[in-house]
């Protein structure tokens, strides 16, 4: 429902006519659709109103037209996903093309939860060109000069469009610093473990937050190599950000003793390396505990499709940065970020061996990512194919995919929903997260 203000009164009520119920909404289940047009007038001007989803569909601007709107205003919440910039204003001219009426498009800027809104609001004029166009992410006035030679038009500046890597790092920081700061965090805090995945989630958190509002803890365990220590000592020392090191040999050691009787006769698997990331994990949630900071996970969508981290470990905290982050895109925004500087530190954030060394999560001599997953260019592909695009595992091994990778990647997919389910809520930047639009069953017996 919208209420149009004059002069201090209600001068006009809408409700919404189109409510969504895909991806992240749910109105259905909560609203009833209006059913009328609503047209107001402004210095003589009448315009016709519409909220979001109302402005994608034919109807609602086509009976504002009708009831004598001369323009047609939309004021909007709608979700950031890479690309989204280009489909609204492809939508909108859509609905000028039909009703031969300019448009203005009011969209909010900001994060809420999981998903982040970036603002961009624009106009059109009738002839679908775009008359003006706020800047992304940021809050900002966009004037509009309204001119009547040959029809309504309008005139005004005209932001450029980010690129795909820009767009996505500036949605990142924008949701960390939304999430902390509204929620009323005095900072946030990360255990950064010289590896790509920990040094993005720093990074990110800097430019949203500030090195003195972020905190990063290295905790080596017996497997962690030198070079570790080195980058991740590095970056902190880049970043300017407060830097502990706390080993977890120790508690380790002791986990091992205490358990000794249990394990007798048994060889060295997954469990002591989840021993590891638990530790680590209670270690971080202790820290936030005593002095406030949130916990920001480190965990990306290709292990968070496959469950290649460990529940009450790596898992453990109270936002999940990269959630939606593929692993091969987060080797991208490094070095985007490293090619850029938009928020003025003067600086390259991430070490270049970083980016380089082959990815481990160092919880047994010489672990390598790879010795348990395909390589990330064929997984994250797969998982993209079959969990944001709804392509069945025939369509993906048609499209050249081994069946072996294809069989393997699904079915931890499926498998995991338990771990998702039970990890903090992150950015979603894709049209589909794992969060509120993937609906999955934990429990299910079917097995192809």
């Amino acid at each position: 429902m919208a209420s149009v203000l004059s002069e201090g009164q209600v001068v006009a009520r809408y409700a919404k006519r189109e409510l969504p119920n895909y991806q992240v909404f749910d109105e259905r289940r909560y609203f009833t659709p209006g059913k009328d047009a609503c047209v107001f007038e402004v210095d003589g001007l009448r315009v016709g109103l519409l909220i979001c989803e109302d402005a994608w569909f034919d109807a609602p601007a086509s009976q504002a037209k009708a009831a004598g709107a001369q323009v047609l205003a939309v004021i909007n919440a709608s979700p950031f996903h890479v690309g989204k910039g280009d489909e609204r204003e492809q939508a909108m001219r859509l609905r000028v093309q039909a009703t031969q009426l300019p448009l203005v498009y009011a969209h909010l800027v900001g994060g809420q939860d999981e998903v982040v809104f970036e603002g961009r609001s624009f106009a059109l004029n009738v002839d679908g060109g775009v008359a003006a166009r706020a800047a992304g992410f940021v809050e900002e006035s966009l004037l509009l000069d309204v001119t009547e030679d040959n029809g309504l038009k309008f005139h005004g500046p005209v932001a450029a469009q980010g690129s795909f890597e820009a767009d996505l790092w500036h949605a990142l920081v924008l949701g960390v610093r939304d999430y902390v700061r509204k929620n009323g965090f005095p900072g946030a805090l990360l255990g950064l473990s010289g590896g790509i995945d920990s040094a993005l989630v720093l990074a990110i958190a800097v430019d949203a937050l500030g090195a003195d509002n972020v905190r990063a803890v290295m905790m080596p365990s017996p497997y962690t190599a030198e070079i570790s220590w080195i980058d991740a000592r590095d970056m902190a020392h880049r970043l300017g950000v407060r830097y502990d090191e706390l080993s977890i040999v120790p508690e380790f050691e002791a986990f091992l003793s205490s358990l000794k009787a249990d394990f007798e006769g048994t060889s060295l698997d997954t469990t002591e390396e989840n021993i590891q990331a638990r530790i680590r994990g209670t270690l971080l949630m202790a820290l936030s505990n005593k002095f406030g900071a949130i916990v920001l996970t480190t965990g990306n969508k290709s292990e968070m499709a496959t469950g290649y981290c460990t529940l009450y470990g790596d898992m453990a905290g109270g936002f999940a940065v990269i959630k939606d982050v593929a692993k091969t895109l987060v080797f991208k925004l490094a070095q985007w970020r490293n090619a850029h500087d938009p928020y003025g530190t003067g600086f390259q954030p991430i070490p270049e061996r970083i980016i380089t060394r082959p990815p481990s999560a160092e919880l047994r001599p010489d672990q390598k990512d790879q010795d348990s997953l395909p390589p990330y260019e064929v997984l994250d592909e797969i998982v993209s194919r079959f969990m944001e695009n709804d392509q069945s595992s025939a369509e993906i091994v048609a499209a050249g995919f081994e069946k072996v990778d294809v069989d393997k990647v699904t079915r931890l997919i499926r498998l995991n929903e338990y771990k998702r389910r039970q990890s903090p809520v992150g950015i979603r930047v894709t049209h589909r997260s794992f969060g509120k639009d993937w609906r999955y069953p934990i429990t299910n017996k079917f097995r192809a």
